[in-house]
């Protein structure tokens, strides 16, 4: 885009006070409403996505002038463009292409159910993290919360997780009812034909690790053990971004990149090690850091120290002077 041109700009842009998708971020808002079915006991429950995406939200616009990109829902026989009311699914197996109404979609048995049914209570620990789809909260939709908490309770009591099939949006799934923070996690599944098995040829070679290097690698491991605090995680890629159409904004389309973003360092890319040596380098450079850490912690607790002691004294200076 030829530098000076003037773009318009969406105001959430300028302010980077981004939401979901570019949107603002209201309060949650109910998807649908479903029961809990186990057993003769029914849970009535509201559904809720429990996750968001706080991605900048990018369009496509023509190089030489900004105008938006728009794309047509054209007929391929007619040549017209199609309103979203006239258009309507189909499945083509290639000789043939069948029709699917919305009514034909709605009327399906599975897509009219309004129960998430309970159909076993496993294990905690069988439920493998790769089926893991999306994530729903669940709240109370009767008068009385108690159905809702008795599963709850029972949950935790028995470390189970109640292995669930539902309908939403038009798709049969399996899901994971489980707890999380005190309300009731719907996680959809994948089905077990969707898991793809890893057949990797590479891994059937026999590959020799000797003590040294494993005695080393969990050394490497030791010093990055920590608990897991998903805080102090950042999407780097979109806190660049957000920096980089600030500075745009500000500065016009010609930037200095290194006084934007700093200048990246090569270090010791280029120098090809073998695996003990790096594991050896690897495990030095992070125990220097951890040094680095504990001075800097110890340095604030001694000038805390030193600065409660200041201020002791000087309050007890000023209790001799008032007493004298």
């Amino acid at each position: 885009m030829p530098s000076g041109r003037p773009i318009t700009v969406p105001k959430h842009v300028g302010g980077l006070s981004y939401g979901a998708r570019g949107g603002a971020i209201d309060g949650m808002r109910a998807i649908g409403k479903r029961v809990i079915a186990f057993g003769l006991v029914n849970v009535p429950v509201k559904i809720y996505s429990a996750t968001e995406d706080h991605d900048v939200s990018l369009h496509q616009v023509h190089d030489k002038d900004g105008g938006r990109i728009r794309y047509q829902r054209r007929c391929e026989i007619d040549g017209k463009i199609i309103p979203y009311e006239h258009i309507v699914k189909a499945y083509d197996d290639g000789d043939r292409t069948v029709v699917l109404t919305d009514e034909d979609l709605a009327a399906l048995p599975e897509e009219r159910s309004n129960e998430i049914e309970v159909v076993e209570f496993v294990p905690d620990d069988q439920v493998d993290p790769i089926m893991f789809e999306r994530s729903y909260y669940l709240e109370p939709d009767s008068k009385s919360a108690k159905a809702y908490v008795l599963l709850r309770k029972t949950l935790e009591a028995t470390n189970r997780t109640a292995i669930v099939q539902f309908a939403l949006r038009q798709k049969t799934r399996l899901g994971a009812l489980r707890v999380r923070d005190g309300v009731l996690v719907l996680q959809g599944l994948l089905w077990a034909d969707e898991v793809r098995n890893p057949e990797f040829s590479s891994l059937s070679e026999n590959v020799r690790i000797t003590e040294k290097e494993l005695d080393m690698s969990s050394k490497l491991v030791a010093s990055y053990e920590s608990d897991f605090t998903p805080e102090k995680f950042e999407d780097d890629y979109q806190i660049q971004l957000k920096k980089l159409i600030e500075a745009k904004l500000e500065q016009g389309e010609s930037i200095d990149t290194e006084a934007t973003f700093g200048e990246e360092s090569e270090g010791e890319k280029g120098e090809v090690l073998d695996l003990m040596e790096a594991l050896r380098r690897s495990v030095e450079k992070n125990r220097g850091a951890e040094k680095g850490r504990g001075s800097k912690r110890a340095a604030s607790g001694s000038r805390a120290s030193s600065s409660t002691k200041s201020s002791s004294g000087a309050r007890s200076s000023g209790t001799r002077t008032k007493a004298g």
